[in-house]
């Protein structure tokens, strides 16, 4: 994510200039997957989910992984300076954060390959439709970059096993 903010310096890229060329197709539908409602019900039922499963670390990860994301982008955006019009535009927050709830939804179910693969799919989508509307492209592209990176701590601060599944991860538990 740092070595793409710095190789892509202040201003638009070929390749965002590219996906701006569609800023007014239905490309810009794609944000729906960024609407702040739709990622709180994500992550509400991410919530329950992990409560009903009796997983109160994972279900306090889910809660504040997005948070440390939102925080993160603030200080990343002032960092870099890069600027889309007159907002700060390097990472997308918008990307982040759906980054980091569907990595969290992964989290939940178990990091299954089907619940990867959706994550995966519709992470794209969310990267065209603010590549082509409030964002270039690569913002989207480090924001990805960095909703992956909390994703991953997240997984290690949930102490989730994959080796053993319903494992305990410190394996004091018999």
């Amino acid at each position: 994510m740092f070595a793409l903010g710095w190789a892509v310096g202040t201003g638009s890229t070929p390749l965002d200039d590219w996906f701006h060329r569609f800023r007014h197709s239905p490309a810009r539908w794609l944000l729906f997957f960024t609407d702040p409602w739709l990622l709180t019900i994500l992550l509400l039922f991410g919530v329950a989910v992990a409560m009903h499963r009796r997983r109160r670390r994972l279900a306090v990860v889910i809660v504040v992984t997005p948070l440390v994301g939102i925080a993160l982008v603030q200080l990343l955006k002032r960092f870099f300076g890069r600027h889309n019009g007159s907002a700060l535009a390097y990472p997308s927050g918008h990307t982040t954060a759906a980054v980091v709830v569907l990595g969290m939804l992964v989290l939940v179910a178990g990091a299954a390959w089907w619940a990867v693969a959706i994550a995966a799919s519709i992470t794209v989508l969310v990267m065209i439709g603010q590549g082509v509307t409030y964002h270039y492209f690569t913002d989207a592209l480090g924001a990805a970059l960095l909703g992956s990176a909390l994703v991953c701590a997240a997984a290690l601060t949930a102490e989730l096993d994959r080796r053993q599944p319903e494992c305990d991860a410190d394996h004091t538990g018999g």
